[in-house]
């Protein structure tokens, strides 16, 4: 596990961040070098306007710069699935364009969350990524998407290996993408490390994958932020979960490029943010922590189930 903070960080640090999650149109091809520069210079329109709205951290969808099509770099001359050929990659626009987010995250003094794909050594395959960008413009951590599908796995990518935590302004956040979704290990794993927040950056038309998100703000009470491209977003737009399963804010259903903005406040009033962080999740820790242990009855006839009415 990776855990770093915000750099310069000041003594006393504030317990609210103003979080805004994105829903930006993601490229398939990442050999389409016209697709790959217009989807940076939406991610950075988008970045400018989640700073103007006060934003600390904008988060984007999973593949955010390119999220390659298995019809594009894994299709054979039948149409069988064959191991990509990532030569065809147009990688150094992918770098360029990485980069101008990067200048421009510290431009905005905006943390920035972003979804590409990350170059390995050959023949190693790439790591399907979200890149942190710190609000001084600069890379400080990487997720590798560590729970593949079955095509990602046998075709295009290779997995990673470690959770990943940060910490900006006093809130810890953790991160997963798409169908780790389906893994709710990963999920109860961010909440054994403290998080208050994970950041769920997916590439899918899937409205349950929505709804399962929504959960894990029931089950763990974290916040959830869950990051849609925007061609996906009539059936599940972008949107934030609070502890406890409401949806604090949502992209439009529209297809269109747009924000979703909440603050993450460790300190909320609101009844049910308040019962979810301050007792929900503290009685459910305990309860997992062997609470019960204690007050089994030993030695009790009614424990056994032989026993009748």
């Amino acid at each position: 596990m990776t855990t770093t903070s915000a750099p310069d960080e000041p003594l006393s640090v504030a317990r609210t961040l103003r979080l805004a999650v994105a829903q930006s149109t993601v490229p398939e091809d990442p050999t389409d070098r016209g697709a790959l520069r217009a989807a940076g210079q939406e991610i950075r329109a988008l970045m400018v306007e989640a700073a103007e709205a006060g934003a600390r951290l904008v988060q984007f969808p999973e593949g955010a710069i390119t999220y390659p099509s298995k019809h594009v770099m894994a299709a054979g001359p039948a149409g069988e699935l064959v191991p990509a050929d990532w030569s065809r990659a147009a990688w150094d626009v992918m770098r360029e364009e990485a980069e101008s987010i990067t200048a421009l995250a510290g431009k905005l003094g905006l943390w920035t969350v972003f979804g590409s794909i990350h170059p390995l050594t050959p023949p190693n395959r790439p790591h399907n990524s979200l890149y942190v960008v710190s609000d001084h413009g600069q890379l400080v951590a990487r997720y590798d998407k560590r729970f593949l599908s079955h095509t990602e796995v046998s075709y295009l990518y290779s997995p990673g290996h470690q959770p990943l935590v940060i910490e900006v302004d006093g809130i810890r956040l953790g991160f997963a993408l798409s169908i780790e979704a389906n893994f709710p290990e990963v999920f109860a794993e961010y909440e054994r490390l403290d998080v208050d927040c994970v950041l769920l950056s997916v590439m899918v038309d899937d409205a349950p994958r929505a709804r399962v998100a929504q959960a894990y703000g029931t089950l763990y009470n974290y916040w959830i932020g869950y990051a849609i491209p925007a061609q996906f977003s009539a059936t599940a737009p972008s949107g934030i979960v609070a502890p406890g399963g409401r949806w604090l804010a949502r992209c439009p259903a529209n297809g269109h490029p747009a924000l979703a903005i909440a603050d993450i406040d460790l300190d909320s009033q609101d009844e049910d943010i308040n019962m979810a962080v301050r007792r929900a999740r503290p009685w459910r820790r305990s309860a997992r922590a062997g609470l019960y242990d204690e007050r089994t009855p030993v030695g009790d006839p009614r424990s056994d189930v032989r026993t009748a009415f």
